[in-house]
């Protein structure tokens, strides 16, 4: 059994899709099937069923799929563990985070990584900072830059490198800019009264907003839904409604709402496994980002 018919085995499990997961690892269908042939084989039973357009685990292969990620993520920690060793700083870095924290504060250190370590390859994913996070938890990335949760998971630890101040904002032409800007104080009542573009409940800043907003009593009318928070800055500066963004964010097309008994912020930074081993890539990374978080 080697760790290539394992990651096959998981790509197929996590996508429900031979041909998927054959574009993934770069390989034909023909040579997917072949190394899961081989792995039924040597298990002696059938590891995946056919229904319809989809590929799903047998019994057999639902108790196997919880073995597998085990044992690759033993062989990684060692393979680190070994790699340490010698104390350079290379191979590839696996990390996720939002585009948010992205466009705006990983830049200079990206950049810093880049100078000082020559032959270190980042691959970067892209995400909704839930997604990062729950791609940490299960081993498939090494290091998440996200907005920190309020409950984290006892397996992970997590580190606060920058606060985020949120602040309400609507466009300079909503009627709200003429009625409360810049200095009259809005009820959460009165503001919700008006239609709102917000990121997706399930995400981390939707859930601090309602947690707010369901403390005086009062519900919020989203018209509009995006995580992008980009997206949401462009509906809000042409006045399709208010939102709750990062101050960062704030623009001369944008007013700033002060909201009664309203003052909330995000926290953002670093999540990664307790059990894990850190490489020695990501322990360049997480010292940049502790020096961010001071200066």
């Amino acid at each position: 059994m080697d760790t290539a018919s394992l990651k096959t085995f998981l790509t197929i499990a996590e996508t429900a899709s031979f041909s998927v997961a054959a574009e993934r690892l770069y390989l034909t269908q023909p040579a997917i099937s072949k190394r899961i042939q081989a792995l039924e084989n040597e298990l002696g039973t059938q590891l995946f069923d056919r229904v319809g357009r989809q590929t799903l685990l047998t019994p057999a292969g639902e108790i196997f799929h919880k073995r597998a990620q085990i044992i690759l993520q033993q062989l990684e920690d060692s393979q680190r563990e070994i790699e340490n060793l010698s104390g350079v700083v290379a191979g590839t870095l696996h990390i996720g985070t939002s585009h948010h924290i992205g466009l705006h504060h990983l830049p200079p250190i990206l950049k810093r990584l880049n100078q000082e370590y020559p032959g270190l390859t980042l691959d970067i994913h892209f995400m909704d900072s839930e997604a990062a996070y729950h791609e940490v938890l299960s081993g498939k990335l090494e290091l998440g830059i996200i907005t920190i949760p309020g409950t984290a998971n006892q397996e992970l630890n997590t580190q606060v490198v920058w606060d985020d101040p949120l602040e309400f904002l609507v466009g300079v032409t909503h009627p709200l800019t003429r009625m409360y800007a810049p200095e009259k104080e809005i009820s959460a009542i009165e503001l919700a009264q008006h239609n709102a573009i917000l990121p997706g409940k399930t995400t981390y800043t939707r859930q601090i907003l309602e947690t707010a907003f369901r403390g005086v009593h009062c519900e919020i009318k989203t018209t509009l839904s995006t995580n992008y928070l980009e997206t949401i800055k462009m509906m809000v500066n042409v006045g399709l409604g208010w939102s709750l963004l990062p101050r960062s964010m704030l623009s001369d097309d944008l007013v700033v709402l002060k909201v009664a008994q309203m003052r909330l912020q995000r926290n953002l930074g670093m999540v990664w496994h307790r059990k894990r081993t850190l490489s020695n890539a990501a322990k360049v990374m997480m010292d940049l980002l502790a020096q961010a978080q001071t200066t």
